[in-house]
């Protein structure tokens, strides 16, 4: 047997290096391009267009953090917003408390829909938000709690299949409830808003605007990264084990439940990454986040790019997103809900692996004498 035959797969391989190396260097070229060239420059980037681009980079970890686990692990979750929304509302607490007196009503601590409310003082589960490290902390733990919590009764009750997905959109949907009531601290209807300052940097500037940008490119790098280190590991192979024959994988001794438990935190995590860099630059969260239409559309977005491919998944929700802007924007802006539900029919129907996952099969046919394809395949197959 050949030297090549018996090494280890890439952790990457080309198409990862490759979409690594586009996030890193825009992740420099963006802000170079809207902060060093003139503003009638033909290479100038507008700030508007950083911010936009960001936000397609922050949907872009998400819809990553969803392939994770049903690309790879089969779980259809109908309820991820949730933990986006949720990472999203732990930036924007701590955000909102770095406004001080600067609020409409000035007050120092309460922040102005607490005063408008007549509330006396700050909730307990506003404590600490005052700090840049707890908040990022939050970040993380409120979705991961969450998902913990959900996950550990869903998965050992076996609750699998259209079932899972159900309750994942009852999870969200009850969430939106929730997050809508005035009494519950959050911002009501109107959600958090008005922010000024980021560490100490106006949220506004065009340098901060680009620092976020930055950081969403390199955060969905490192998400990439996390997530291809897990599907190349040995917990991943028992990840999609479990996802094409989960009855033969515990015949064999494994506790399902306790993979599809880690990998469920984990992309619940991510996802709540991907909310907390949304805020700063859309300016705003609130409880519409929580739709589960939104959620749906996440879906969509994976599905156009590719199921289990993490690359395919990343860009499909730049490409979706980018049409949603540009249609949106028109006279075909009432229709754009018809023309996305078209789209995913069309995926459905006529590249069921996606964009990304339809290239990776006809590369692989081409490689498939040397036995050089390096990209896990995303759709089940029959045991053997």
């Amino acid at each position: 047997m050949s030297t090549s035959d018996t090494r280890p797969p890439a952790l990457l391989g080309t198409s990862g290096l490759i979409f690594i190396a586009v996030l890193v260097a825009a992740a420099i070229l963006v802000p170079v391009l809207n902060l060093l060239t003139a503003p009638g420059s033909a290479l100038h980037v507008p700030t508007y267009v950083v911010s936009l681009l960001g936000k397609y980079l922050t949907y872009a970890l998400l819809a990553l953090s969803v392939d994770l686990i049903w690309g790879y692990v089969g779980i259809l979750s109908l309820g991820h917003g949730a933990f986006f929304a949720l990472g999203g509302y732990a930036m924007g607490m701590y955000l909102m408390r770095q406004i001080g007196t600067r609020g409409v009503y000035g007050d120092p601590i309460l922040p102005d829909f607490m005063v408008f409310l007549n509330w006396k003082e700050l909730p307990w589960f506003w404590y600490g938000f005052d700090m840049f490290p707890f908040a990022a902390v939050m970040v993380v733990l409120a979705p991961g709690i969450l998902a913990l919590v959900f996950g550990w009764f869903a998965f050992r009750s076996r609750v699998t299949g259209v079932y899972l997905s159900i309750i994942t959109q009852a999870m969200t949907f009850a969430l939106l409830l929730a997050f809508f009531r005035n009494d519950m601290g959050f911002g009501g209807n109107n959600g958090l808003t008005d922010f000024k300052d980021i560490l100490g940097f106006n949220i506004q500037a065009d340098g901060t605007r680009a620092t976020l940008f930055a950081l969403s490119a390199l955060a969905l790098a490192l998400g990439y990264v996390l997530c291809r280190y897990l599907v190349r590991s040995h917990f991943g192979k028992v990840l999609i084990a479990i996802r094409d024959a989960e009855t033969r994988v515990r015949f064999t001794g494994y506790r399902a439940e306790n993979y599809k438990l880690v990998a469920f935190v984990v992309s619940a995590a991510l996802a709540g990454i991907a909310g907390a860099l949304y805020v700063p630059q859309v300016g705003i969260i609130n409880p519409s986040e929580f739709s589960p239409a939104n959620s749906i559309e996440i879906i969509v977005w994976v599905a156009v790019g590719g199921r289990g491919t993490l690359v395919g998944a990343a860009l499909g929700a730049v490409l979706v997103n980018y049409a949603k802007t540009y249609f949106t924007s028109g006279f075909l802006a009432p229709y754009w809900l018809f023309m996305l539900g078209g789209l995913f029919v069309a995926v459905t129907l006529f590249l069921p692996k996606g964009i990304v996952g339809t290239f990776y099969e006809w590369r692989d046919r081409r490689k498939a004498a040397a036995g050089e394809a390096d990209e896990p395949v995303a759709e089940p197959r029959p045991a053997e």
